[in-house]
């Protein structure tokens, strides 16, 4: 019998999970971004520091301060100011994957700067998902090769990074996006030249 190569991670108290590098290199490098981009669950900042590799500017905000880069530390989903923005970039709870993106929705909805949300969202969800079709959901980035997003308590202690055992995407909402409009889909590769 072939031993099973891969990980089911234990569930993180605040569901930090740490998705590796290139997932948001590649989303900054297809999806162009005006203004501050905000990412509201920055955990240990790679979404922030991806952007700001890529010529972007970034805050990030988080319910525990886990890096000297998060500047907020206040709840998404509370009633907390957040700078204006133009964007929202965010490797979310997935068990509040709901309510962040719908959040974020609104506040763009509102805002008169910010146009953009993408979300990293588990693959497996999306059937389910039926929410999505209230609001301005315009592309589906699927990420190929599947990539491992272990907790961060299970990186601090050593353990293996790799063989994770979901697909994951990006959902990108953009402001004027006809609601009830099907999104667009593509795939972004792990290597530059895979985009498709």
């Amino acid at each position: 019998m072939r031993k099973r190569d891969s990980h089911i991670f234990d569930r993180d108290q605040h569901d930090h999970y740490v998705e590796p590098e290139w997932v948001s290199e590649r989303l900054f490098a297809v999806e162009p971004f005006k203004g501050v981009i905000l990412d509201p669950a920055c955990g240990w900042c790679r979404i922030t520091e991806a952007a700001e590799r890529t010529g972007f500017t970034a805050v990030g905000g988080d319910i525990v301060r886990r890096h000297p880069q998060c500047y907020y530390e206040r709840d998404f989903l509370g009633p907390a100011y957040w700078p204006p923005i133009g964007g929202i970039v965010s490797n979310p709870p997935f068990n509040l994957m709901q309510e962040f993106i719908e959040r974020a929705c609104e506040v763009m909805r509102s805002s008169v700067i910010l146009s953009k949300v993408a979300m990293i969202c588990p693959v497996r969800r999306l059937p389910a998902a039926t929410w999505l079709e209230k609001l301005p959901l315009a592309t589906v980035w699927l990420l190929t090769p599947r990539p491992s997003m272990p907790t961060a308590d299970h990186i601090l202690a050593g353990g293996k990074v790799g063989g994770g055992t979901q697909d994951y995407c990006w959902l990108v909402f953009k402001r004027g996006w006809h609601i009830g409009r099907e999104p667009k889909m593509g795939w972004l590769h792990r290597e530059a030249g895979g985009l498709l």
